[in-house]
């Protein structure tokens, strides 16, 4: 939408406005937009993952120069563009030319790549990519940012700001468009309207249930009550996944619009964004945002003189992985323990506060004012049959590029983690993928090519979860893995059903007894450890059948999902006491080759037990039961001569 259209919208139909208010929008969206900026702009990345890179450290270096060369420059704080590999990322626009984008630009490296920059001789190997902008004349020499096979694959329409603009700045966003699909929506739309565009979309809940959307709110839609709620739920507890945070770091008035459109959909005047505590630059950034829309009379009462109303209040949440689930996330709003109830009756019926309320993830709730703008049509051009658009992933692990990433839904693992993820890191060989994180399952190298949809993953015993994409090399333990997810579930069981807080125990105690040590075991402790495992896949199907909520009915997936694609590593472990990737350090025995060794007594020094003996010069061995398997030994050998076994 042009600056002009922008202009025209907010001149019309905020008339409640001050004329030094509107005076103020208009200038500073034409200043955002405009292709000839009289200083140049630094873009620094500066969400969690580029803090924790330290982008700290590389402003500290940028604002230091600027000032010892006198250099004019306006420096902006952007969030996470997604390729998170490469952080710290820094942009430099100059006047009248394309931002080009610079990766790893720690502080020391901050004078040569400015020196370069502003010189319009930009370091070549520091470049990552340069920005496609209409007006500004391109590098000829640079690559361009799209054509990097990181986001060449990608369809960015919930990331589409994440990096580029100023999460800070209502007018950036304004600039880029937004808050016009909901100025059109509250005046040309009714409510039906909204969840009939919404329903023709194809949109499904994105935190992980993959229920449809628009038929989710026209169910409360439909209830009779003089107060309904939306909930925003940007809890976020799979281990791996980052998506909410680093939507909200980047731009967090895509949500607010988002909740905006949801709300007027379901006659909501109260909205709540339910986040963890543990994500404070977000939480700041969202702080900011809801005052910036309340001065704009994009938030509050009578929204756009359209006589909506909406006030959005944050609540935090202390990270208990069980208040991801939406009946203990509204007992935690409501101020009680965050504990799931029996449904029915549905949240969309009775729900906060005994009101119909609904609830969606970031990223549902992210994807509405595209669908609005564009039309219901356009968003389900992308996607499979019966998942339409595109979904966001957090491609983490042993892989080379992690970040970010938004693709297509239909696009194949293989796809993300060889073309978009750049293979596995070291060039080892692949082994899985865990998606969907403790609630989901793995993907095994034969099942590469399976599409990244809500139905084909359920095939292989996975599902897509919120978006957790860990992958997993050759020397992963997949028994490890197991043990992972099983003992992160059972420490963040509630508690209130037998099933899940006495049964993911049990199953914890058994792939422990798989993975310890046999010294000192007796007869009858090798029965009981080899009569559990044979009743492990009759344990997880009780579980699933009997446990109150989806968090204890998906609680066994991991195990099952290991259990039924790499049940050879469990029979190593039950059988043979080894573990095939040299992870459980319990199963692993130590030995030196005598051939190798030459006596350095690098080993020995190293040792912590002394288990090592030898003479200087002579070959050593290793007192197995001294031995503690940790490693030290294999570790501090330069000769290869010590070996697991």
């Amino acid at each position: 939408m042009s600056t002009e259209s922008l202009i025209q919208i907010w001149a019309e139909r905020i008339a409640h406005y001050t004329p030094e208010v509107r005076e103020s929008l208009a200038t500073k969206i034409a200043q955002s937009e405009t292709t000839q900026a009289e200083k140049a702009v630094i873009y620094l990345g500066a969400g969690t993952c580029g803090l924790g890179a330290g982008a700290g450290k590389t402003l500290t270096a940028i604002q230091a120069y600027l000032a010892e060369k006198s250099v004019e420059a306006e420096i902006v704080e952007t969030g996470c563009i997604g390729l998170c590999a490469v952080e710290p990322m820094m942009d430099v626009q100059l006047p009248g030319k394309a931002r080009v984008c610079y990766q790893n630009i720690t502080a020391g490296k901050v004078e040569t790549v400015l020196d370069g920059a502003f010189a319009d001789a930009p370091v070549a190997e520091d470049v990552f990519g340069q920005f496609r902008q209409d007006g500004r004349a391109n590098y000829d020499a640079l690559p361009y940012m799209d054509e990097h096979p990181f986001f060449a694959p990608q369809t960015r329409w919930v990331l589409k700001n994440c990096g580029v603009i100023n999460p800070g700045s209502i007018e950036d966003y304004i600039a880029s468009g937004g808050y016009a699909a909901m100025a059109k929506t509250l005046m040309d739309k009714t409510p039906v309207d909204v969840c009939e565009d919404v329903l023709g979309s194809g949109l499904r809940g994105r935190g992980g249930g993959g229920f449809p959307t628009g038929r989710k709110w026209q169910f409360a839609q439909g209830q009779a009550a003089e107060q309904k709620y939306l909930v925003c739920n940007a809890d976020e507890g799979d281990p791996g996944a980052f998506m909410d945070r680093a939507v909200i770091e980047g731009d967090p008035h895509r949500l607010l619009e988002g909740m905006v459109l949801a709300s007027y959909a379901i006659g909501a005047t109260k909205a709540y964004i339910y986040i963890r505590a543990e994500y404070p630059l977000a939480i700041a950034r969202l702080e900011v945002a809801i005052e910036q829309a309340k001065q704009y009379g994009l938030l509050g009462e009578n929204i756009l003189d359209s006589g909506m109303s909406l006030d959005i209040v944050i609540k935090k949440g202390a990270g208990a992985f069980v208040c991801g689930e939406e009946t203990a996330l509204i007992h935690s709003i409501e101020g009680k323990r965050g504990m799931p109830r029996p449904r029915p009756p549905f949240p969309a019926v009775k729900g906060l506060f005994g009101k119909p309320t609904i609830i969606n993830n970031v990223e549902t709730l992210a994807n509405l004012p595209a669908i609005l703008a564009n039309g219901p049509e356009w968003f389900a051009t992308v996607g499979t049959e019966g998942s339409k658009g595109t979904k966001v992933f957090a491609l983490s692990g042993n892989v080379k590029l992690t970040g970010l990433v938004e693709v297509a839904m239909g696009t194949t693992v293989r796809e993300i983690v060889y073309n978009i993820g750049g293979g596995i890191e070291d060039d080892k060989a692949y082994k899985s993928t865990q998606i969907g994180g403790p609630s989901g399952g793995c993907i095994p190298e034969q099942h590469l090519d399976i599409e990244v949809d809500y139905e084909s993953l359920k095939t292989v015993g996975a599902m897509m979860g919120s978006g957790g994409l860990v992958v997993m090399d050759e020397e992963t333990c997949m028994v490890d893995v197991a043990k992972f997810f099983m003992d992160f579930i059972q420490r963040e069981s509630c508690g209130k059903c037998i099933p899940c807080r006495e049964g993911t125990r049990r199953m914890l105690e058994t792939l422990e007894r798989l993975t310890s040590s046999t010294r000192g075991e007796g007869k009858n402790d090798a029965l009981r450890r080899f009569q559990s495992v044979m009743l492990l896949e009759r344990q997880a199907k009780v579980i699933q059948d009997t446990s109150l909520c989806g968090l204890g009915q998906t609680a066994p997936n991991p195990v099952l999902s290991t259990l039924n694609f790499f049940r050879d590593e469990y029979e190593a472990h039950l059988y043979e006491r080894k573990c095939p990737a040299g992870v459980c350090s319990d199963l692993i025995d130590y030995r030196i080759i005598e051939d190798k060794c030459i006596g350095c007594t690098a080993c020995a020094r190293k040792c912590p037990t002394d288990a090592i003996m030898g003479a200087v010069k002579s070959p050593h061995y290793i007192i197995s039961d001294k031995c503690i398997a940790c490693g030290a030994c294999f570790d501090a050998c330069k000769f290869d001569a010590v070996i697991k076994e």
